[in-house]
């Protein structure tokens, strides 16, 4: 009998954290996003003390402070880095394997000789452990959702020591009656009230409700999820990865900006990072949106607004985006406010080898768009704006804030770990 494992690293930016300070091994550990603003990340000393996912970082301060909690700001460059190698050491278990988020993939299992589910999972987790220094829990089932379920008491079991395999075992019963019906992977939220309110509280409970009420109730999805509870496969490996259908980057300022050329400096850092994920991706876009606002928790005068243009033909040249980009913020800017977040969404995303030619200016088009590509080769070996599209400053008020990051220590040659 084949398998489907659910690969999910542990409290993954915490333990990121710890890869390369052995100091944080054990150590109440927390990881804060963008600006420094809330709890991304806990770990599990962490979460002894109180402190929940989601809370604003100055509300938790003091506990934080008191019981010495170390924190960070957000490495995103080193998760990312991290989460890529350990994909690549699964790639040694599997052909097979879907990267399902930053830090969690599928992958399928076929049965080896003398070796056990739980023994590959066991493997999996030593190699991953050594190569990248990541702890990760193993769920193994019949199916996505019965790998969750999996997942689930692997990761809260002290007998289990990360490794569960449901596959045709006689505890399925009794590990999805111990599992709530909110944890179940589809679930959600909402979901989960109506299913209070109908007495459904465990994922055993779910797995046997009518297929007709469960259809009306949460409709074809929904009972999708209660067939794979039941072992039947309804989402198979995503080996492929589905093509996107938007990208955006925003970020919120590091303090407030009221002028334009300040916006202007922040709009252009995102629409150089949206054109390098269109190149890496290879697609083009089809339509840009750009999109300023103020700071909606402060009591201050509040204005927001929005552009959307279309880019014909489709482009990934950051330079011609960029000229869209730019009117698009000259039309919506409005002096006299406290502007606190601006960013550029992409969409109409079409892969480049699905393109015509240009009937004008084809040359040139390529030209720039060849010189990108060798300027994004660079910034992969040797940095991040090593070399750069020159349209914004390296510095301003609109950067976003970090008070406390730990250095990128694989992807940055100035931020390299030295040992004396």
């Amino acid at each position: 009998m084949s398998a489907i494992a659910l690969i999910d690293c542990d409290s993954f930016y915490c333990s990121c954290e710890r890869v390369f300070d052995a100091s944080l091994y054990k150590q109440p550990l927390v990881v804060l996003s963008n600006n420094d603003g809330n709890i991304i990340a806990r770990s599990a000393e962490a979460k002894q003390f109180g402190i929940k996912m989601g809370e604003p970082f100055f509300k938790v301060q003091p506990a934080i402070e008191q019981n010495q909690v170390e924190w960070f700001s957000s490495n995103y460059e080193l998760y990312g880095d991290l989460s890529g190698r350990v994909l690549e050491t699964l790639k040694d278990f599997s052909p097979e394997v879907e990267n399902y988020s930053i830090d969690e993939a599928f992958l399928s299992l076929i049965p080896e000789r003398n070796k056990t589910f739980t023994d590959i999972g066991r493997s999996i987790q030593q190699q991953v452990k050594r190569r990248v220094g990541i702890p990760v829990s193993v769920g193994i089932a019949e199916t996505k959702t019965l790998a969750k379920v999996a997942a689930f008491h692997a990761k809260r079991s002290e007998k289990a020591n990360g490794v569960v395999d449901l596959t045709g075992s006689p505890y399925q019963q009794k590990a999805m009656e111990l599992t709530p019906v909110a944890e179940v992977w589809g679930v959600g939220y909402r979901y989960a009230e109506m299913l209070h309110a109908h007495d459904i509280f465990s994922a055993w409970e779910l797995r046997n409700a009518p297929d007709d009420w469960i259809r009306q109730q949460m409709t074809v999805v929904g009972l999708r999820t209660v067939h794979e509870l039941r072992g039947i496969v309804c989402h198979p490996l995503e080996l492929t990865a589905a093509t996107r259908k938007s990208i955006m980057v925003s970020r919120s300022f590091g303090t407030t900006v009221d002028q334009l050329p300040e916006l202007i400096n922040a709009l252009a850092f995102y629409l150089a990072r949206a054109g390098e994920k269109l190149r890496k991706e290879k697609l083009s876009a089809g339509s840009l949106t750009v999109f300023i606002e103020t700071d909606r928790f402060r009591p201050v005068l509040q204005y927001r607004n929005s552009i959307t243009l279309d880019v014909a033909p489709l482009s990934n040249i950051t330079m011609e985006l960029w000229e869209l980009a730019s009117k698009g913020l000259h039309s919506i800017y409005r002096p006299g406010y406290q502007y606190r977040k601006a960013g550029v969404t992409l969409t109409g995303l079409l892969p480049d080898d699905a393109m015509t030619r240009r009937l004008w200016e084809d040359e040139r088009n390529e030209q720039q768009r060849k010189a990108l590509i060798a300027m994004d080769a660079i910034n992969e070996k040797l940095g991040r704006d090593t070399v750069r599209v020159g349209l914004f400053a390296r510095t301003g008020n609109w950067q976003t804030r970090i008070r406390k990051r730990s250095p990128r220590y694989t992807t940055k040659w100035d931020e390299l770990m030295r040992v004396r």
